[in-house]
């Protein structure tokens, strides 16, 4: 049991460690290589660097400015977020993870697929959160696509309720997924049709799938996807915080690019800088 875990590795997410970990709290840092802040060339307009630092250099700096300070840190990816009487799990790729208090500081996800009739039926059909939306599909057929632990997991949710679940993983390898309802299929996707709702996946090799929904689940689980699976208020594409940095559910806060605002590193390690020092009040009074 960590007193705080952390999901995010960049500067609003380190920020947030610096000040629980100096607080003696058992912190927990998870984090995954792939961030916006990496792609950035150089960035020239962040205190403290006569000529300018880039993303990746920054960033790989941030990891080790908390390990060195005794942070543990994980590369994982994290696919859900739970609340159990103690506290939360935290649950990745290879491992569950327990806490007291939970920060989210993981951006937002910026890899929506492009599939053809995706944006035309979301809300007809077409789904961002097994969780959320399994429900309306009871003993009906549905369709994942994803082809990472991000898709297993929400074929996992779907696989109670659903009455058949097919994989497409849109031409990607084909993960191993051992169910009597559950299907995989790697054909390369042309487009999700139907009139005002969603009927059929067709395939660039002319061969269809008849579907009453399809889950995006491509990549990794964005700040967004695990916000909506636990119930985090979200406005678009922005976690709903206060001026604390806490969200709707007690014990859990989130920071940085993932509500919104300015996308600058400043901004970012304030919000983590706040979220950090809130978590340190919250721990203390518990």
């Amino acid at each position: 049991m960590y007193d705080v875990i952390i999901i995010g590795g960049g500067p609003a997410g380190i920020s947030a460690g610096l000040y629980t970990q100096r607080a003696n709290k058992k912190t927990l840092i998870i984090y995954q290589e792939s961030t916006s802040l990496q792609k950035a060339a150089k960035i020239e307009n962040y205190y403290g660097f006569e000529d300018g630092i880039s993303g990746s250099n920054l960033y790989k700096t941030g990891i080790k400015q908390a390990q060195n300070i005794g942070i543990k840190t994980l590369k994982e990816e994290v696919i859900r977020v739970g609340i159990i009487q103690e506290g939360f799990e935290v649950v990745t790729d290879k491992n569950i993870y327990f806490a007291k208090a939970i920060i989210i500081a993981i951006g937002t996800k910026k890899n929506k697929t492009n599939i053809k009739g995706v944006k035309e039926l979301e809300g007809k059909g077409v789904s961002y959160c097994a969780i959320c939306d399994g429900f309306f599909y009871k003993n009906r057929n549905v369709a994942v696509i994803g082809s990472g632990s991000y898709a297993l997991s929400e074929t996992n949710d779907l696989i109670n309720i659903a009455n058949k679940i097919t994989i497409l993983t849109n031409g990607e390898k084909a993960p191993e997924f051992r169910a009597d309802n559950v299907e995989v299929v790697d054909k390369k996707i042309e487009e999700i049709s139907g009139e005002n709702r969603v009927k059929e996946v067709r395939f660039t090799d002319g061969t269809t799938l008849e579907t009453d929904g399809v889950f995006i689940a491509q990549g990794t689980a964005g700040s967004i996807e695990l916000a909506k699976k636990i119930g985090l208020m979200t406005n678009g594409d922005k976690i709903v915080v206060d001026q604390n940095m806490q969200t709707n559910i007690n014990g859990i806060y989130a920071c940085g690019d993932c509500t919104g605002g300015l996308l600058q590193v400043s901004k970012a390690v304030y919000e983590g800088t706040v979220a950090g020092l809130e978590v340190n009040k919250y721990l203390k009074e518990k």
